[in-house]
């Protein structure tokens, strides 16, 4: 699978600096590179100031180089200035003019829109961030995204997005999100996983951050570790030959019990895990361990479920 990745951070800029995108973006790359186990993810590429000078022309040179290419996931980041006004929303460069302020979100979204990548991602991290896919045109509360586009901006076009501890607040959740804080039981980090953490972190007095999707399948942005171990995940049909099956238990299971079972050990164990991660849940109980010192049973929650479908039908 290929993935590429253009982040770009600003700090310098003449009027205005900032203290914390390129620290943004450097983190970033340094996440989407590679996954938990550094196995290769991204093959990432940076454009940061003061390293280098972030003008108009270099900053759409770079993002439609991105977006021109054969990839299976080409993703965009920004951390630096955002602006809007009544012809749309920019991405502030360092060559900045009053109604020429940078990269146009109506550009960006054109070639975003057109690139032949499968999936195509957009982060930002910068003031009036919302304005992003609005075409403001035709109708500045309509969002024209392609089949295969994601969007995810720190707040709504009308607010700011805050800086703090030397960094964007938005670009640290969405680094804790890469780092497993939005990893499913599988250990998968997609877009829309990494929105709804960003989403649950920030109330209701913070800056609100946006997500505008379409697409029809998500590919995972990075791997973090397993809550449970794939192979036993892989289990889950051959414990519970149907969905609304129950598994008894009984003494033999729980490894303080005599005599020993280390088959019936083994499998409780694997239980264990999967209650850990509200896979299987005790019935009658409240732990497991009263389940099988009473002989009762245990089955799969809804989410357990879901993934009994995933590993029945050889997606795990």
């Amino acid at each position: 699978m290929t993935k590429i990745a253009l982040l770009v951070g600003i700090d310098n800029y003449p009027a205005s600096p900032l203290a914390g995108c390129v620290s943004d973006a450097t983190r970033m790359n340094e996440l989407l590179q590679r996954n938990h186990d550094e196995s290769p993810n991204f093959e990432c590429k940076r454009l940061i100031a003061p390293n280098e000078t972030v003008t108009r022309a270099t900053l759409k040179q770079a993002v439609n180089d991105l977006f021109k290419r054969q990839a299976d996931v080409a993703l965009f980041f920004f951390a630096g200035h955002g602006t809007a006004n009544n012809l749309g929303g920019y991405l502030v460069t360092q060559d900045a003019q009053q109604y020429d302020e940078g990269l146009n979100m109506t550009d960006l979204l054109t070639m975003a829109n057109n690139s032949p990548a499968r999936e195509r991602i957009i982060i930002l991290d910068c003031c009036h961030s919302g304005a992003m896919g609005q075409l403001p045109m035709v109708n500045n509360d309509a969002a024209m995204i392609k089949e295969g586009v994601s969007i995810l901006s720190a707040c709504r076009e009308s607010e700011v997005s805050v800086e703090k501890s030397g960094g964007g607040l938005f670009t640290s959740l969405v680094c804790d999100a890469l780092k497993g804080g939005a990893a499913d039981v599988c250990g998968k980090v997609t877009i829309a996983g990494v929105y709804a953490y960003a989403d649950e972190a920030l109330g209701g007095w913070d800056q609100r951050p946006l997500f505008k999707i379409h697409v029809s399948k998500l590919v995972p942005l990075r791997n973090c570790p397993p809550t449970v171990e794939l192979k036993v995940l892989r289990m889950l049909p051959k414990y519970f030959p149907s969905p609304y099956h129950v598994y008894t238990l009984d003494p033999s299971y729980e490894p303080d019990a005599e005599p020993k079972h280390p088959e019936h050990e083994k499998i409780f164990g694997h239980l264990q895990d999967m209650r850990a991660s509200s896979l299987v849940e005790p019935i009658g109980e409240k732990h497991m361990y009263f389940a099988a010192i009473n002989s009762k049973s245990c089955m799969l929650t809804a989410l357990g479920i879901h993934y009994w479908h995933l590993a029945n039908s050889g997606k795990i």
